[in-house]
């Protein structure tokens, strides 16, 4: 999403692996074939390699800082209170009053938080510095390339896209490289995380052109990923989760932006039909695509396992029954902001401004910003999305121990 206006979305409170009902997440992504399980010395007492740590990309929804410290975003909202309130105490460089889906799968694998690349310095980084995991991930990123975008009339205004991304990995690869770090064995004992990318194309699409711009644009975005993926794996990732599209429709911003007539709202959710179904459309591509490269993946000596994270369901859920889990009866509604009405979105009180108020209870809302999670949805939704991931692990992926 654009920076100010549009970031990317998501966050949430304290967290505890218990709240993750059925199998954790460290058993669900390294699997239990057969074949690896009797590589494990018998001495070990069962199958329980872990992963040591987590690569992260995408844009705010996963960013951990990067934005905060990029010249054309920092100082951006989620650099002031009240971003970080319910979590940090203060602003953390995260779009949310607290946690990151991320940041939850980072607790859960019991790993340590990656270095936002950023923070490393791209000129005096070390390999030290991402010997732990990198987060490459920067608020306002978009899938696509900004040249490719103002081909068909968009303009991004933050210059960073997911393929920058995968140069800013190439450039920790080659750190490794010249070092004494097994580059292999670190990435074999990975997770990488593909966090949500895309909306932010979608999002100014939609906002300088029409739905039919957005949705000519959804092949090219899962081409994008793709070439990512196919680097991450080429490069010696086991273990790949790639998040799906978020609910468009559901945010706060795009229905105070787009008001239209009653039947332009899903009567359950009170959405955008239009948006969601580009969103829905989004994630059938992706999933198709991700079938493909399990398939050309298969066979090989040591498979990789591409595991698909439902993000879009989850929202939906809780913006259709939002006391059943736990959230108030204004699920379509900025908790911070200065909007009023029944988004309570407005860019020019937007929130962190002097035109903007928090809400006094952000773990009842879905939606902290108009654009972002709050800490609590992000919790709802990593909790889901992970219990989402064990069907689809049809393979084991063999992950070297640290």
């Amino acid at each position: 999403m654009r920076h100010t206006h549009v970031l990317s979305h998501f966050s949430m409170a304290p967290f505890s692996s218990r709240l993750l009902h059925g199998v954790p997440l460290l058993l669900i992504l390294v699997g239990a074939a057969a074949a690896v399980t009797t590589a494990v010395h018998a001495d070990t007492g069962g199958y329980r390699r872990r992963h040591a740590r987590l690569f992260a990309f995408g844009n705010s929804l996963t960013d951990t800082g990067n934005a905060a410290i990029f010249p054309a975003t920092a100082g951006g909202p989620s650099t002031s209170p009240p971003y970080g309130e319910t979590y940090f105490g203060h602003p953390s460089g995260r779009a949310s009053d607290g946690r990151l889906i991320v940041d939850f799968l980072v607790e859960e694998l019991k790993v340590p938080e990656p270095t936002p690349y950023l923070a490393g310095g791209r000129t005096t980084a070390t390999a030290a510095d991402f010997v732990n995991g990198a987060n490459f991930a920067l608020g306002g990123a978009t899938a696509l390339d900004q040249a490719f975008l103002a081909t068909k009339g968009i303009q991004s205004l933050v210059p960073i896209s997911l393929t920058n991304e995968t140069t800013w990995f190439h450039n920790v690869l080659q750190l490794l490289d010249a070092s004494d770090y097994d580059q292999h064995k670190i990435l074999a004992s990975s997770v990488f995380y593909l966090g949500e990318i895309g909306v932010n194309d979608y999002f100014i699409a939609l906002s300088n052109n029409t739905v039919d711009v957005a949705v000519s644009l959804v092949p090219h975005i899962i081409d994008t990923i793709r070439s990512a993926l196919t680097t991450m794996i080429s490069a010696g990732a086991k273990t790949v989760v790639v998040s799906g599209m978020l609910p468009i429709g559901c945010e706060p911003q795009q229905l105070a932006l787009f008001p239209g007539g009653p039947g332009d709202y899903d009567p359950t959710t009170g959405c955008i039909t239009r948006f969601n179904v580009l969103a829905e459309h989004h994630n059938h591509m992706l999933r198709t695509m991700l079938r493909e490269l399990r398939r050309s993946n298969y066979g090989r000596t040591s498979l990789t396992t591409l595991l698909y994270a439902d993000i879009y369901r989850p929202v939906i859920k809780a913006v259709a029954s939002p006391a059943l889990y736990g959230f108030g009866d204004r699920p379509l509604a900025a908790c911070c902001g200065g909007g009023g009405g029944p988004n309570n979105f407005d860019f020019l009180a937007f929130c962190g401004t002097p035109a903007s108020m928090a809400c006094a209870d952000p773990s009842k809302f879905i939606s902290w910003d108009g654009i972002h999670f709050t800490e609590a949805a992000n919790r709802f939704i990593a909790r889901n999305m992970i219990k989402g991931l064990l069907p689809l692990s049809r393979a084991a992926a063999y992950v070297a121990t640290s």
